[in-house]
C-alpha cells in the first residue's frame, strides 16, 4: 500500500533537505564564497569544486549554499510579516465590521488591482537595493492575500456558539481574535503560507536578478543567475546550479503545501 499523502511526504523531505543544506552546508563546505581565484575562472565542475567556479573563480557550491540561507531567510521573513499583518488586519476588519471593514477591503482591492510582481518591483525600485528594503517591498504586497483569507474565515466563524459565549462573557475583540478565532484558522493559513514561501522565493530571485536584492558580492540565487547569464553558452553551470536550487525549493514548498491542504481538508 502506498503512502496516504505522498505530496506531504515528498514535500516535507525536499524542504527539510534544502533547509538542512542551508543551515549546515556552509559549515561543511568551508570554501569562502567570496574568495576570488583567477586561476579558476569559469572552471567546470570537478573534484574540489563540485559545481565549478564562476567568472571570478569563486566556488559555486559555496555560493549556492550561502545563497540558500539568504533566499530562504528573506522568503520566511516576508511570509511571517505578511501573515502576521494580514491576519490582524483581516481579522479585525471582520470583527469590527461597518466602515472599518469597508475601508480595509477597499485598500486590499486597490493593492490587488496592481499585478503583484510589478507592484513589488516598483516599490523595490523606489526603496533601492538591500535585503531589508526587499522584505518591505514584498511584504507590502503579500499581506493582502492573508487579510482577505482571514476576513472571510472570521466572518464565517464569528457566529459560532463558542465565539458568542466568549463575547457574552465580556471578551474584547482583540481577545476574541487572538484566543478564539485565529487558532481555528491554522489549517487554511498554514496552507497559504507554505505556498507563499515558494512564490516569494521566485519573487526574491527575480528582484535580485534585476539588482534590487542583496548587493554583490553577497550571493543569492537571483544575483547568481544574473551574473551567469553572460556566460550561458560557454559556462552553463553558472546558471544551472542556482536555477536547480530555485526549482527544487519551489517544488518542495508547493508539494508540502498541497500535502497540508489534503491533510486538513482545504481546497485550493
Amino acid at each position: 500500500m502506498g503512502p496516504r499523502n505522498p505530496s506531504l511526504i515528498a514535500g516535507a523531505a525536499l524542504v527539510a533537505t534544502i533547509a538542512v543544506m542551508a543551515l549546515l552546508g556552509p559549515a561543511l563546505v568551508r570554501t569562502d564564497p567570496l574568495a576570488i581565484d583567477l586561476a579558476l575562472v569559469l572552471a567546470p565542475p570537478e573534484h574540489g569544486h563540485w559545481l565549478g567556479c564562476d567568472a571570478l573563480g569563486r566556488d559555486i557550491l559555496a555560493r549556492v549554499l550561502w545563497g540558500a540561507r539568504l533566499s530562504l531567510g528573506v522568503s520566511a521573513t516576508v511570509v511571517f510579516v505578511s501573515l502576521a499583518l494580514g491576519s490582524l488586519v483581516g481579522g479585525a476588519a471582520a470583527l469590527v465590521g461597518g466602515r472599518v471593514d469597508a475601508l480595509v477591503m477597499r485598500t486590499v482591492d486597490i493593492v490587488l488591482a496592481f499585478p503583484g510582481f510589478l507592484f513589488a518591483l516598483a516599490l523595490a525600485a523606489i526603496l533601492g537595493p538591500g535585503l531589508v528594503k526587499l522584505v518591505i517591498a514584498l511584504s507590502a504586497m503579500g499581506w493582502t492575500g492573508y487579510a482577505r483569507l482571514v476576513r472571510g474565515e472570521v466572518l464565517s466563524l464569528r457566529e459560532r456558539d463558542y465565539v458568542e459565549a466568549a463575547r457574552a462573557l465580556g471578551a474584547p475583540p482583540a481577545r476574541l481574535l487572538v484566543r478564539h478565532l485565529l487558532p481555528a484558522l491554522a489549517g487554511p493559513v498554514a496552507v497559504q503560507a507554505t505556498f507563499g514561501v515558494g512564490g516569494v522565493i521566485v519573487a526574491e530571485a527575480s528582484l535580485s536578478f534585476l539588482g534590487l536584492g542583496a548587493r554583490p558580492p553577497t550571493p543569492t540565487w537571483g544575483n547568481m543567475l544574473e551574473a551567469g547569464r553572460a556566460f550561458l553558452l560557454v559556462a552553463p553551470h553558472l546558471t544551472a546550479a542556482p536555477g536547480v536550487a530555485i526549482g527544487a525549493a519551489v517544488l518542495g514548498f508547493n508539494l508540502f503545501g498541497d500535502g497540508i491542504a489534503q491533510a486538513v481538508g482545504v481546497r485550493g
